[in-house]
């Protein structure tokens, strides 16, 4: 396929130009069916929406994104219609809606960060790519971002390379790690497994296991995560009561697990009482019929109404 330009940054996926969004979708659900069909089933027959999600992943693992076809393709599997799903879609960010470099390089340029030096990482990155915020490369493999927090304060300044942790980076070390990328080389993150591509990623999130023998391994913590342990340690601080050689009981070991313990349900004062409804009611109208199941019933809350005591009705 022949690489096309979306907004200055060149792409080398996504659907052919003048194919229609149809036809691509109908490719999907010859690649793709078998897999959806195996992520629906992992829910309730009534609950069946809530497989959009890996859906998503799914899409993303097989076009890079989640394209225009690939919302048809959802809405297809799970009979939604394409504003459903599109609203899903861009609400979380882990889902791009143009297509997407194998590396997606996002850097931290939140406050922590950006006062160890975030910022002139994601400049120096800028500048040595060519390319902006949500931009790729001419050669299609990194998409450039800055991200407004990554969660590691204590490792800042922080970048992820398909959300894999590369720690206190600067911008030499940091024009390193995207010079490896764009040279086919996997460096390994500070912590966590090798690094997957977007679409192998993707096709994790979907929840689907990676046969690559590198694609799963045991990471190493960093130092700032076993800070506290580690004074724990020094200052001979631990839970009270607690044993460390005190093994764990479980089903393996033989041992019965501990009964579970009732708590008598709270008292709501409720006058109206308990409405069976369907299955196929929301929540919501579950809750209403139960607090009011009619109009001539108050319910406990409502102005002038008293909430009588136990006893005879």
């Amino acid at each position: 396929m022949t690489e096309t330009q979306l907004n200055g940054a060149a792409v080398g996926s996504g659907p052919v130009p003048g194919q229609r969004t149809g036809a691509r979708s109908a490719d999907l659900h010859a690649k793709l069916d078998e897999r959806a069909r195996e992520i629906v089933a992992r829910y309730p027959a009534d609950r069946s929406r809530s497989a959009l999600l890996p859906l998503l992943h799914l899409v993303q693992s097989e076009e890079g994104y989640v394209s225009p076809a690939g919302v048809e393709f959802c809405a297809d599997v799970l009979g939604l219609n394409k504003a459903q799903v599109g609203a899903v879609a861009t609400f979380y960010t882990m889902y791009k809606r143009r297509p997407t470099g194998d590396w997606l390089v996002s850097v931290c340029t939140n406050t922590m960060c950006n006062v160890l030096g975030g910022q002139q990482v994601y400049d120096a990155l800028t500048e040595h790519l060519g390319v902006g915020h949500d931009e790729t490369t001419t050669d299609g493999s990194i998409t450039l971002e800055h991200a407004e927090c990554l969660a590691a304060c204590d490792y800042g300044p922080v970048m992820t390379v398909n959300y894999d942790f590369f720690d206190q980076v600067d911008p030499d070390s940091a024009v390193g790690v995207v010079d490896e990328l764009r040279a086919g080389n996997r460096p390994q993150p500070s912590r966590g497994a090798r690094l997957c591509t977007l679409k192998e990623m993707s096709l994790q999130l979907a929840g689907f296991s990676d046969p690559r023998q590198e694609a799963v391994a045991d990471g190493v913590p960093g130092d700032p995560t076993l800070r506290g342990l580690r004074l724990a340690q020094q200052h001979g601080i631990s839970v009270a009561g607690y044993d460390p050689n005190t093994p764990i009981k479980g089903r393996d070991t033989g041992d019965a697990p501990a009964p579970a313990t009732t708590r008598p349900a709270a008292a709501t004062g409720s006058t109206a009482p308990d409405v069976k409804a369907p299955d196929d009611k929301s929540p919501q109208v579950r809750t209403a019929e139960t607090r009011a199941p009619d109009a001539k019933t108050p319910a406990p809350d409502a102005p002038g109404a008293k909430t009588p005591v136990d006893g005879v009705p």
